[in-house]
């Protein structure tokens, strides 16, 4: 697991009918602070890929469908530097994954249909505090594709 990387099961509350997902409060231990809240849609297959965000922390879940979400440490001095980490979550695995600034993210969806990330993030977007790189990137060196056997 990537330093500083959280992965925090989260509560779903069914009954007939239907269902609440908690993803957080500000009561929650690991509640930092409040910038904003965003969704971002994944059509099947596709990849979001790759951000490193300098002052935001991210807080995920994936509300609707699942998604395999990849995270490089990319940070010289941090104990798991050079590290990729792997998370699969959405509806199958409800979970929130805490990805501190300066690790590497990206996502891609998986499954039949469009998956639904929300991210209630530390800071509000700025773009000139993120970074974007090539999915395929041969610094990272990430194959997206599914691993058989």
């Amino acid at each position: 697991m990537i330093d500083g990387v959280k992965i925090i099961p989260l509560k779903t509350i069914m009954d007939d009918r239907g269902m609440v997902r908690h993803m957080m409060k500000c009561t929650d231990p690991y509640f930092r602070q409040f910038g904003e809240i965003y969704f971002s849609v994944i059509f099947p297959g596709a990849i979001k890929a790759w951000h490193v965000h300098r002052k935001m922390e991210l807080n995920y879940a994936v509300i609707s469908g699942n998604i395999k979400l990849v995270l490089y440490d990319a940070r010289r001095e941090s104990p798991t530097s050079g590290e990729i980490q792997e998370i699969c979550m959405g509806e199958d695995n409800y979970v929130l994954a805490k990805v501190p600034p300066h690790v590497v993210n990206g996502f891609k969806s998986i499954g039949s249909g469009n998956a639904i990330v929300a991210n209630c993030s530390t800071i509000a977007h700025d773009p000139a505090e993120v970074e974007r790189l090539d999915p395929f990137d041969p610094s990272i060196g990430y194959n997206w594709g599914i691993r058989h056997g």
